[in-house]
């Protein structure tokens, strides 16, 4: 395989730094914030610039963090170990990086799940989950949990004294 060209390398330089500023906005201030506007005026690209990267604008930009995140997710998953492990380091993400969770979660993007056109970095971190629940089914309730602690924790809708006893009761349940 050939090696990139300085061109490409700056290229895909810019569609990194686009996405880190997007992302770094909407933590700091949400994703009602993160718009072409502030994001060019923020890394000093023009709006034409970042439409070069991103054609279909600010739902392209929360495409490009939503699979940057999964990545991320994958590689915190996959270095947790056993389902306990896994549960929470899934909720540590979840946590630490609320905006870029709402993006792959909550937030409108064209990605498939489960489906044969599935992009790579969801289905890798769907693997750890996979691995620690033993089989598909499984591993989509253990998501789904998961899932649902962490937006309720998020929104305050949970006793926060009882986050151990949740995952306790769900690895418990899991390994029944």
């Amino acid at each position: 395989m050939k090696a990139p060209t300085k061109a490409q390398l700056a290229r895909a330089a810019r569609r990194d730094r686009i996405v880190d500023a997007a992302r770094e906005i909407a933590e700091a201030d949400g994703w009602a914030a993160v718009t072409v506007r502030r994001l060019a005026d923020t890394i000093g690209f023009s709006q034409p610039v970042l439409y070069g990267h991103f054609p279909d604008g600010r739902d392209g930009i929360v495409r490009a963090v939503a699979l940057d995140g999964f990545a991320h997710l994958a590689e915190h998953l996959t270095a947790a170990g056993d389902l306990g492990g896994v549960c929470g380091a899934y909720l540590d993400f979840a946590r630490s990086q609320p905006a870029t969770y709402e993006a792959m979660f909550s937030m409108p993007t064209d990605l498939e799940f489960a489906r044969p056109a599935t992009p790579e970095p969801l289905r890798a971190a769907f693997g750890p989950l996979l691995s620690a629940a033993g089989d598909e089914t499984r591993a989509e309730v253990l998501w789904s949990a998961l899932h649902g602690l962490a937006d309720l924790s998020r929104h305050g809708r949970l006793r926060p004294d009882y986050a151990t006893a949740r995952v306790e009761t769900l690895i418990g349940l899991l390994r029944r």
